[in-house]
């Protein structure tokens, strides 16, 4: 694990553009943090970095255009947690 690593922790909505879910998380609010963690998975697409959810992955958090998740990088990894609801 690299030694003092900024920890990160941003929450937002799911997008569904055509018929993919993914997260924008803009550079400068943490995605440029983000990126080095999310290498296999996202890209920078203009200022940000996209996260495309694969299906299978959106089932297991059961989540879906609209959630709200919370992105981190606890453990040295990236994580997507969805926001529980308060009632």
């Amino acid at each position: 694990m690299k030694a003092n690593v900024k920890k990160i922790s941003i929450e937002g909505p799911v997008e569904k553009i055509g018929n993919k879910l993914m997260l924008r998380i803009p550079l400068e609010v943490g995605g440029l943090d983000l990126l080095d963690y999310t290498r296999k998975i996202g890209s920078v697409v203009d200022d940000d970095l996209v996260i495309i959810i694969p299906d299978s992955l959106a089932e297991k958090l059961n989540v879906s255009e609209g959630s709200i998740v919370n992105v981190n990088n606890e453990n040295g990894k990236f994580n997507i947690v969805p926001k529980v609801e308060e009632i």
